[in-house]
């Protein structure tokens, strides 16, 4: 049996959860404010990515602030804008049709970040994956994080300290990759949150998550062996004998110099191991990762995970990649 995070159930249990919301709210009034918008849920994340949302939405309406005949990139336009922006923050006003929107994207949000930090953490920077990420966004992203935001914060003060303004999506991966080792880190208990968005529609945990069962096959019965009919005996040719080639030290150097385990994973890849296949806890991931780099053999790898995983789903999809990425280090 395996599990994996549902988005369909995370979407479904979001809609419901951001219509009764904005029903309790919205039966008063029919407009929201900013400051309204930072104490509306009681889960403070839902608030900040809210307020996130309206900021993207003004940053895209910004971008499309271009002239022939006005600089909008003038310094002073720049600044002008800014403060345009400091100020229409204290204006904010939205109405329900507008607002359950960005109330279901943040209820989502959160749930993700809560009940899988590791996605969460893959989505902000896959989507730059195989384009530039600026330090600036990372860093006004990571402002809005009130849960489990401590890899995200580091990676940002790191950037800072390197003095690194733009980079590779992939060279994000492999810096938080370093961090979650660094930190040793552990995602925050959820069982809180759970009772907190459970008040007003129950969270059931089992629900957001995909179970699928592995049906084994029944065994077929080997059919009987077929009796070879009586064949002519051939005269035997005798070939000459050939001397067995011996690897050369050159050779043997090579195959000393084999990846390691550890270092061929993706980010993405570490993130699914840990939390399918080692229960979300990072700590052992990374020291079964070390055992088995120190095995000489596939066999020897093999025949460890046997003994101490005997329960992991052997026809799951993240067992398969795991094993194919295991006999790459071996092969």
């Amino acid at each position: 049996m395996d599990e994996k995070i549902s988005s369909q159930a995370i979407g479904q249990y979001s809609e419901h959860y951001a219509s009764k919301l904005a029903d309790q709210f919205f039966s008063k009034k029919e407009t929201i404010s900013g400051p309204e918008i930072l104490t509306l849920c009681e889960i403070k994340q839902v608030n900040m990515f809210i307020i996130r949302e309206l900021m993207h939405a003004w940053k895209q309406e910004s971008e499309k602030l271009k002239s022939p005949y006005f600089d909008y990139q003038a310094s002073a336009v720049k600044e002008a804008l800014v403060q345009f922006q400091n100020t229409l923050s204290n204006y904010i006003s939205v109405s329900r049709k507008d607002f359950v929107p960005l109330l279901e994207t943040a209820v989502t949000k959160t749930i993700y970040l809560i009940m899988a930090p590791y996605d969460f953490y893959s989505e902000t920077l896959d989507r730059y994956g195989k384009g530039y990420l600026k330090t600036e966004y990372l860093k006004g992203e990571v402002k809005y994080l009130r849960i489990n935001q401590a890899p995200l914060e580091r990676l940002v003060s790191k950037l800072e300290e390197q003095k690194i303004d733009v980079l590779t999506g992939n060279e994000a991966f492999g810096m938080l990759d370093s961090i979650l080792e660094e930190v040793n880190f552990t995602p925050e208990d959820f069982e809180g949150f759970v009772g907190q968005f459970s008040k007003l529609v129950p969270l059931r945990v089992d629900r957001l998550f995909e179970v699928r069962t592995v049906v084994k096959q029944p065994e077929l019965k080997k059919p009987e062996p077929l009796k070879p009919e009586p064949v002519k005996a051939e005269p035997v040719k005798v070939e000459p004998s050939v001397k067995e080639n011996k690897p050369t030290l050159a050779e043997n150097l090579a195959r000393q110099k084999t990846t390691k385990l550890k270092d061929s994973l993706t980010i993405n890849q570490k993130f699914m191991f840990t939390k399918i296949l080692f229960k979300g806890d990072f700590e052992i991931f990374s020291e079964t990762i070390d055992r088995l780099d120190s095995f000489e053999t596939l066999n020897h790898a093999l025949a460890f995970l046997g003994d101490h995983y005997p329960d992991w789903d052997r026809e799951s999809e993240e067992y398969e990649e795991f094993l194919e990425v295991l006999e790459k280090r071996f092969s």
